[in-house]
C-alpha cells in the first residue's frame, strides 16, 4: 500500500504520522508533501527517515493508493485532479468538498458505506465539531429518531492549528509577566478569555463553523434533524467539548441512553456524578474515543435529553477519522 500525506508538517499532518504508526496501518511506501516552506524537512516513520517533497502539478501521485490531505481548502481544490488522476483515493480534511453532492462526507461509525460511492475519487472528512457530535448522536438515533439538536461547543486553541496553540501558551506567559499579549491567530486575546466566534459570520448571524454543524449533520446521518449551534473558542490547549440538547420523537429513559452510549462504536461512557467523573479535555487529549457524560433528562422538554462530550479534535476530529475511513476501504477491498 502506497500512502501519501499532503500537509505533513502541520498539526494534523503530524498526527497522521502518529495515528498511522500506532494503528499499524499497512504501508509499503510513505510519501510526504508540503509547501515550499516545509519541503526538505525530514520525519522519522517506523524507524525510517522520510523527506517532505514539494507539492507540485506533476505525476508524483501515480503509484499512490491513498492520499490523506490536510493543507487547507485552497490547496485541496488546486491539487485534487493531480492527486486522483491515477486512481488514488483522496481523503480530504479540509472544507473544500464537504457539501459537494458527488463527494461523500463520512464518519465511519455513522455512514461508512457512503465512502464506496465517490465518483471524483474524493472522500471528505467532516468538521471536527461535527464528527464528535454525530458519533454520540448515532447511539441515540438508534433508539429514537432525533428531531432537533442544540449544541454549544467549547473549542480548544488546537482547532486553529499549531501556531494557535503556540500563541495561547505565549499569551499566558506574556500576561503573567505583565507584558502586552501577542494577538495574531484569533480576533482577541484568548488567554484568560473566551471568544464566541469561530470562523466568519454569515448573513443569518451564525458563523460558518456553526452552519457547518447544521449542514454536515444532515448529510452524514441522512436525516432531517435540525441543528442549532453556538461555537466558542476557549483557552484550553487541546480537545474540544460540547454541551448538547437533543429532542427525540419518543421520550427516552436515561438508563437506556447510557447503555446505548456504553455499547456505541467509538464512544466511552464517563458518567458518574457521585464520584465527579465526567469528561474533561485536560485528561483526554491524545485519546481516540468520544467521551460522553452528564446524561440527563431535559427539564424543559419531555422528549429531550442533555449530555456533555469531549474528544481530541486533532485525532478523532481529523487524522483518526480519516485513517478509519481508509481502514474501512481496505477491509471491504475498495482501494485500487
Amino acid at each position: 500500500m502506497n500512502v501519501a500525506i499532503v500537509g505533513a508538517s502541520g498539526a494534523v499532518g503530524q498526527e497522521f504520522l502518529r495515528v498511522l504508526a500506532e494503528r499499524e496501518f499497512p504501508i509499503d511506501n510513505l510519501l510526504l508533501f508540503g509547501s515550499e516552506r516545509s519541503a526538505g524537512r525530514k520525519y522519522v516513520f517506523r524507524g525510517k527517515e522520510v523527506e517532505v517533497k514539494l507539492l507540485q502539478h506533476n505525476d508524483d501521485f501515480k503509484d499512490v493508493d491513498i492520499a490523506f490531505t490536510s493543507a487547507g481548502a485552497g490547496t485541496s481544490k488546486e491539487f485534487a485532479a493531480d492527486i486522483t488522476r491515477f486512481g488514488a483515493v483522496m481523503i480530504d480534511n479540509s472544507s473544500a468538498f464537504r457539501m459537494d453532492e458527488d463527494v461523500p462526507l463520512v464518519v465511519p461509525e455513522c455512514n461508512a458505506a457512503d465512502a464506496l460511492n465517490r465518483p471524483r475519487g474524493i472522500i471528505a472528512n467532516p468538521n471536527c465539531t461535527t464528527i464528535m457530535m454525530v458519533v454520540a448522536l448515532q447511539a441515540i438515533e438508534n433508539l429514537s429518531h432525533i428531531k432537533r439538536v442544540h449544541v454549544a461547543s467549547y473549542q480548544a486553541a488546537s482547532g486553529a492549528g499549531q501556531a494557535a496553540m503556540d500563541e495561547l501558551m505565549e499569551q499566558y506567559r506574556q500576561v503573567l509577566a505583565g507584558e502586552e499579549p501577542t494577538v495574531q491567530k484569533f480576533a482577541y486575546q484568548l488567554a484568560f478569555n473566551v471568544i464566541p466566534q469561530i470562523d466568519v459570520f454569515q448573513e443569518n448571524g451564525y458563523t460558518k463553523e456553526e452552519m457547518k454543524m447544521f449542514h454536515e449533520t444532515k448529510k452524514i446521518m441522512h436525516t432531517d434533524c435540525l441543528t442549532s449551534a453556538t461555537c466558542v473558542r476557549v483557552p484550553s490547549l487541546r480537545s474540544h467539548s460540547e454541551a448538547i440538547w437533543v429532542e427525540t420523537e419518543e421520550p427516552l429513559e436515561v438508563a437506556d441512553v447510557r447503555k446505548a452510549v456504553a455499547e456505541g462504536e467509538g464512544l466511552v461512557l464517563m458518567d458518574n456524578p457521585e464520584k465527579k467523573e465526567y469528561p474533561m479535555p485536560l485528561f483526554l487529549a491524545g485519546k481516540d474515543p468520544v467521551y460522553v457524560g452528564r446524561i440527563r433528562k431535559d427539564l424543559a422538554n419531555p422528549n429531550g435529553l442533555t449530555l456533555w462530550l469531549v474528544s481530541d479534535q486533532i485525532r478523532k476530529g481529523a487524522a483518526l477519522n480519516a485513517v478509519q475511513i481508509a481502514e474501512y476501504l481496505i477491509k471491504v477491498g475498495n482501494v485500487k
